[in-house]
């Protein structure tokens, strides 16, 4: 049974850091795109990030660009999110997923992806 298990959400003051982490079990995903999506209160899931499969490309959404990265260690079938200069508009649940398919295009969209985490809650205070 594949799973994707995110850890590391929590409270945060504006300004902070908060690195999430995502381990996969199930399959290995060394050779798919993982990607974070959130979802904020009231609204849709938006995308946040997305990473190839060894890592050389990587696109952000334009809120985050410059703030978050994201990478992915494959031995450990395990991607990342770290997250600086937090802002209150941060909040959100956190969702990983990833391409079922080998050797995929990076693909930003959620449609793009069909394994989804359970979702790490980020709430970022004034």
């Amino acid at each position: 049974q594949v799973q994707l298990v995110e850890s590391g959400g929590g409270l945060v003051q504006a300004g902070g850091s908060l690195r999430l982490s995502c381990a996969a079990s199930g399959r290995t995903f060394s050779r798919s795109v993982m990607g974070w999506f959130r979802q904020a209160p009231g609204k849709e899931r938006e995308f946040v990030a997305c990473i190839s499969w060894i890592g050389g490309t990587t696109t952000y959404a334009d809120s985050v660009k410059g703030r978050y990265t994201i990478s992915r260690d494959n031995a450990k079938n395990t991607v990342y999110l770290q997250m600086n200069s937090l802002k209150p508009e941060d909040t959100a649940v956190y969702y990983c997923a990833a391409d079922a398919d080998d050797w995929g295009p990076i693909d930003a969209r959620a449609r793009a992806f069909e394994y989804w985490g359970q979702g790490t809650r980020v709430t970022v205070s004034s």
